[in-house]
């Protein structure tokens, strides 16, 4: 097991623009050839938008891009046609396939931020999706085919155990909170990477709020 603080996460954004970025591996402009990915996930990045702020209309291609609000509420639109509020609770999935463009806004009056992780597709090209599940339920497995993986989504009270999913990769990420997890105690921000999972669970330290990828790649 591979623990990454929140302290260790790349800086990004743009503070002029109202947007501010953390980045769990290599991104953009800063490069590290160790850190370019951990079984399917290429990108976990924390982005912070003030009211107004956000990415102006841009590409992405060959990923799965699944995003978690942790508060406010994000304004997506996309050249498939499709226009939503992403908020707490929701899980959004946009398949960039072939090629894809999209917006991503604050047009709240409070601050927003969330979580976006990009997954590496098993296969390249094919037609662009889109899909939101509103108030996802706790346990409830979010698959993302395309990629080989599940990701599962805790919400922990105090002293409260979750099983971790085995497999050959698992990416845990805590979204708020602390948890302990092989004696290990992770707060928000954290992350854990582990490779060979098998018969481990996580406590909440605190109410906690954490999100597991599980991988078989």
């Amino acid at each position: 097991m591979d623990v990454r603080r929140a302290a260790e996460r790349y800086p990004g954004g743009d503070a002029a623009a109202g947007i501010e970025s953390w980045h769990a591996f290599s991104f953009g402009p800063h490069y590290d050839p160790d850190n370019l990915r951990f079984g399917a996930v290429i990108a976990c990045n924390e982005e912070r938008l003030a009211p107004g702020a956000g990415f102006d209309e841009h590409p992405h291609s060959h990923t799965e891009i699944v995003t978690w609000v942790v508060e406010g509420e994000l304004t997506h639109r996309d050249s498939t046609g499709h226009e939503t509020r992403v908020r707490p609770g929701d899980v959004q999935r946009l398949s960039a396939a072939a090629g894809v463009r999209h917006v991503e806004r604050n047009d709240g009056d409070a601050p927003l931020t969330f979580v976006q992780m990009w997954l590496a597709p098993l296969e390249p090209g094919g037609d662009p999706s889109y899909e939101i599940v509103h108030g996802i339920a706790d346990s409830t497995p979010y698959a993302v085919p395309e990629a080989a993986a599940m990701l599962h989504v805790r919400r922990l009270t105090a002293g409260e155990r979750t099983a971790v999913p085995d497999g050959a990769y698992v990416y845990v990420h805590v979204v708020r909170g602390e948890v302990r997890l092989d004696g290990e105690e992770l707060g928000a921000g954290d992350a854990a990477r582990i490779t060979d999972a098998k018969e481990l669970e996580a406590v909440g330290v605190t109410d906690a709020e954490v999100l597991v990828w599980e991988m078989g790649r």
